[in-house]
């Protein structure tokens, strides 16, 4: 063999090796799924679960050793605070701001006032303090104290809020936090609907499959508004008040494509798993 030949010999089986180590790395990430966990997170199973926990039946159990820049790692796990973000009031889009399909009711603009919004959706948490005043019912659906309040009825998400100083949103409240005046598509802009933006799809895909339940609030920073609201779209949809009764807004874990999770998208429901609720504020009135 001439050292001409040799050397092409050895130049064809590094240029394998590097095609099988190629192909070797799509089929992990292909196995490992989307990457939808932030930096304090790992992933397991359809979770998002905080560094030195265990995961076990869709649970995450015991102290972890980080959350994401938004929760508190605490004793019983990543839970997010109770903050708020402040808006001056404007005008909110009540529609599609675009010539394409969608499912919201009604359709024109309407004036809001300056108000405060929950930067999270109500955790347990924030709902076991509720139901240690004797005000609020324990929660219809078992869970972690970081994961959004879920199943309940609009009457009982009111009451809470009453509790807390506030009231649930308008839909016009809502949809002005979700979609800023420049009309965003989604929560944190009109294009970028991925993984590490928002918990959706973790039922059968494309995110994740065979969920439980909702990601704990605050677990995916990467989807905030540019005012600070976190998951507006997806996790758990979330009630609003409107003029013929109550909405389910924002889609949730269990959509599967974009328009579930639009900010004009809603749905009229009756209380589900998949819907918990975060609540307003007349503004300056912070506790």
């Amino acid at each position: 063999m001439t050292s001409r030949e040799l050397t092409t010999l050895v130049l064809s089986l590094i240029a394998g090796s590097t095609s099988i180590a190629g192909t070797a790395m799509f089929a992990l990430a292909d196995r490992q799924g989307p990457a939808r966990c932030p930096e304090g997170l790992v992933a397991e199973g359809a979770r998002c679960c905080g560094v030195g926990q265990e995961h076990a039946a869709g649970r995450c159990a015991g102290r972890p050793t980080s959350c994401s820049a938004a929760q508190d790692a605490t004793s019983e796990g990543c839970v997010a605070p109770a903050t708020r973000v402040a808006y001056s009031g404007g005008k909110a889009l009540l529609g599609s701001p675009d010539w394409q399909g969608h499912e919201a009711r009604g359709s024109g603009a309407a004036t809001v006032a300056p108000f405060e919004l929950d930067a999270f959706e109500v955790t347990r948490a924030r709902w076991e303090t509720c139901r240690a005043a004797n005000i609020c019912p324990a929660p219809p659906l078992a869970g972690e104290l970081g994961e959004p309040v879920r199943g309940v009825t609009p009457a009982q998400a009111e009451a809470f809020c009453r509790f807390a100083g506030g009231r649930v949103p308008t839909g016009a409240e809502w949809v002005l936090a979700a979609m800023g005046r420049e009309a965003r598509r989604f929560a944190w802009g009109s294009t970028g609907l991925v993984c590490r933006r928002a918990a959706y799809g973790l039922l059968k895909g494309p995110c994740a499959e065979n969920a439980t339940g909702p990601e704990l609030a605050g677990s995916r920073p990467d989807g905030a508004t540019p005012e600070g609201a976190l998951d507006l779209s997806g996790n758990v949809a979330e009630w609003t008040r409107e003029a013929g009764g109550y909405l389910a807004r924002g889609g949730s874990y269990r959509a599967k494509n974009a328009a579930e999770l639009k900010n004009w998208t809603a749905e009229a429901t009756d209380a589900r798993e998949d819907i918990g609720f975060r609540c307003a504020y007349p503004r300056g009135n912070g506790r």
